[in-house]
């Protein structure tokens, strides 16, 4: 499906060098799809990627048909979901023919705290103890090379952000047109996850399989994180659509708002305040700016809006092969922003009794300043 990304390999090798570091053995979905651009049903994939030669992808037999469609890589081995005379699980499997492969200075996931989901989603297959075992004793962390590869995208990389981003504007076009009062949180969260699903799937021959994950809230039930409930749909008052698309293993992340009726006053004094707050953010990001300084003027414009303190989630963050990943903008932290970082930029208020805003959208950064990639309206639309 998608060519072999070398600009990315190439990056990813270099740094392999740079930190002397001979192989690179990867688990975890998301940096399974970076390296192969494979993504897997169960999570019990492997990765071999030396510093020199091709990539060996390990995957179970029902997936090898998958693999030969879409994976770059040609080495492809393929060990038994079921085995009468094994009992462990297929994961089990993977994890010895790589370490079969792997040579020299090895390097793991080994402070990875977060991985994407499989094609499966629902049931995440993890770490055991014998796969941080499996290798020796010769192995490096090598997350933070995988971080510092993965936060400036490629040209493909983009293409593909930008298609899981026009599913998730069309799918807010759909619910934009069909929401009213008398539906529930979860009924307009399923209008939106049901088109992402339905018409992502196959979407314009580039996508072959889309997931969407949503938290809905409405008027009072909005909050900085619970789950969807049952709730009405207000009339008067914003309903928040926290979402994440996945295509084919790449992301995107939005917060985006719609009110089916005439907008409370003070939901309108809120959301010119954040807008203000919003894109003074989205202005700071160009190449060469703090990190750190985002996370100062984001919280501090919220302060003076009379919330200080908040919000308690990251108000900025890299978004690529998982819907979070890093940069991550914080007051204590380092690093400055890079050209070709895509970043989510989400300020947000919250009332103690309940309502409140949120805002969000992914900004390519360019040499001229960050592009949106959404095509679906910021603040309250209406």
């Amino acid at each position: 499906m998608w060519p072999r990304d070398d600009a990315k390999l190439d990056r990813v090798r270099a740094l392999m060098a740079e930190e002397g570091l001979d192989t690179l053995v990867v688990r975890a979905p998301d940096n399974v799809v970076y390296l192969t651009s494979f993504w897997g049903m169960k999570g019990y994939e492997a990765v071999v990627l030396p510093r020199d030669g091709e990539a060996t992808l390990v995957t179970i037999e029902a997936s090898a048909e998958d693999a030969a469609r879409t994976a770059w890589t040609d080495d492809v081995r393929l060990v038994a979901g079921y085995d009468p005379d094994d009992p462990r699980p297929p994961g089990a499997r993977a994890v010895e023919v790589a370490a079969q492969v792997a040579e020299g200075r090895i390097g793991l996931e080994l402070s990875l705290g977060t991985q994407a989901a499989d094609r499966m989603v629902g049931e995440p297959t993890t770490f055991t103890h014998s796969y941080f075992h499996a290798f020796g004793a010769d192995v490096a962390d090598a997350t933070p090379l995988l971080n510092r590869a993965r936060a400036v995208k490629t040209e493909q990389e983009l293409e593909r952000m930008r298609l899981a981003n026009e599913l998730a504007a069309g799918a807010m076009e759909h619910v934009r047109e069909r929401l009213e009062p008398a539906m529930t949180e979860s009924e307009a969260g399923a209008l939106w996850n049901g088109w992402v699903h339905g018409q992502g799937t196959g979407y314009r021959g580039q996508v072959d399989l889309a997931h969407a994950f949503s938290l809905v809230w409405s008027g009072p039930g909005i909050r900085t994180f619970t789950a969807t409930g049952s709730r009405p749909i207000q009339e008067r008052e914003p309903t928040l659509f926290e979402i994440w698309v996945c295509a084919d293993g790449y992301w995107c992340d939005h917060t985006k708002n719609l009110c089916p009726g005439e907008l409370d006053p003070r939901y309108a004094e809120l959301e010119e305040g954040l807008m203000g707050v919003y894109e003074a953010a989205v202005a700071h990001c160009r190449p060469g700016a703090s990190l750190a300084d985002l996370d100062v003027l984001i919280r501090d414009g919220i302060a003076e809006l009379g919330y200080p303190g908040q919000p308690t989630h990251p108000v900025a963050h890299g978004v690529g092969a998982r819907a979070h990943e890093p940069p991550y903008a914080h007051r204590a932290g380092g690093g400055t922003i890079e050209e070709g970082m895509v970043l989510a930029i989400e300020p947000g208020c919250y009332w103690p009794e309940g309502g409140g805003l949120r805002l969000e959208d992914n900004f390519l950064v360019t040499a001229s300043g960050a592009q949106k990639l959404s095509s679906f309206p910021d603040g309250i639309v209406r």
